[in-house]
């Protein structure tokens, strides 16, 4: 650990108990130690945070007994809030001292390569650091704009306390977010985009842009439904998220992708076996292209693509407008016959 490290994480332990609230709030204190149920903010007692300092060691060093982790309270700050850079951790933890940012070093310092920042192996660790959606803020989020869905689904995350920079003023703060990791056809995590929320769930955090990705994109996609190497004969790609997800919705049993944006989509690498591409069309020129050129990638790789049109603005409009009935019966006009008795609900 670095000189500046240590002095952090010194100063953090003089205001352990403080730190503790802020960070690990689903926790409590009992005697010398605040305990909660693990670095990450989880609920439970199996880890033990020192408040003040004694013959066992300083204030703010912690162990986890459940999983044999340990550190200090700038591990807490980084893996509560999600960051993976320390440039991050350490200007949270100045933040929560109300201490100024260092000044730069004209030379001679040595930083974190820059390829860290918003690179697959952050996007897995961020997705790590998450936690299943079952009856988290992430859930009603989908809840409220009508999406449904099992809560197997691999690619979806929540994360309580998100690390956020506005990217004009460079203040930084946490907000829950919904984590959907990016991923190749093989399932591997290459990206994941993040959906900052407002604090009851009920839509998106209020921020210039509550929605970001980082990773690897181009190719890649949100896959819903997927199972990882095998065969995908029927598909549906788009470019947002809850678009995708909203047919995903009234059509549980098809595997989807959502691409994050149109220059993506239209370099989505094709699951093993696919022979019917539906493409879920968007109202802009950008979208119009992505959609174009998807098309004739697949008709080069020989796969049908088949265009899905919404009725409304896009598909979690018809969703949440029209219902989940409508938007089937809309959608059996538009599949071939055989996919429409395998993935509409009868009757």
């Amino acid at each position: 650990m670095t000189g500046s490290a240590s002095e952090l994480a010194r100063r953090l332990g003089d205001h352990a108990e403080a730190v503790c609230r802020e960070y690990l709030s689903n926790g409590h204190r009992s005697g010398n130690h605040w305990i909660v149920g693990d670095v990450r903010n989880t609920r439970g007692r199996s880890m033990h945070v020192r408040l003040t300092a004694n013959a066992k060691g300083p204030a703010g060093k912690w162990a986890d007994e459940a999983s044999a982790e340990f550190g200090d309270l700038l591990d807490v700050i980084r893996e509560s809030c999600g960051l993976v850079d320390f440039r991050d951790v350490a200007d949270e933890a100045r933040r929560f001292l109300a201490m100024p940012r260092p000044q730069p070093r004209t030379s001679g310092a040595q930083r974190q390569p820059a390829a860290a920042r918003g690179s697959p192996d952050a996007a897995r660790r961020l997705f790590g650091m998450s936690q299943p959606i079952a009856g988290t803020l992430a859930e009603r989020y989908l809840a409220g704009r009508g999406i449904l869905l099992s809560a197997h689904e691999r690619a979806l995350r929540f994360h309580p306390r998100c690390y956020y920079r506005d990217l004009l003023t460079g203040e930084t703060q946490t907000l829950p977010a919904l984590i959907a990791a990016v991923t190749d056809p093989d399932g591997r995590i290459t990206g994941l985009q993040r959906t900052w929320l407002a604090p009851d769930g009920n839509g998106k955090a209020t921020l210039i842009d509550p929605r970001r990705s980082l990773g690897h994109l181009l190719g890649n996609a949100i896959w819903l439904g997927l199972d990882p190497g095998a065969e995908v004969p029927v598909m549906a790609a788009g470019e947002g998220f809850e678009t995708m997800a909203s047919l995903r919705t009234v059509m549980p049993a098809l595997p989807v992708a959502a691409a994050t944006s149109a220059n993506h989509l239209a370099g989505l690498i094709f699951p093993l076996g696919c022979r019917r591409l539906y493409i879920a069309a968007d109202a802009d020129a950008a979208g119009r292209h992505g959609i174009e050129r998807l098309s004739r990638r697949a008709g080069k790789a020989g796969i049908l693509a088949l265009a899905l049109r919404p009725q409304l603005g896009d598909f979690n409009d018809d969703l949440r407008n029209l219902g989940p009935a409508h938007l089937a019966a809309w959608l059996g006009d538009q599949l071939a016959p055989e996919d429409a008795r395998r993935f509409l609900p009868s009757g």
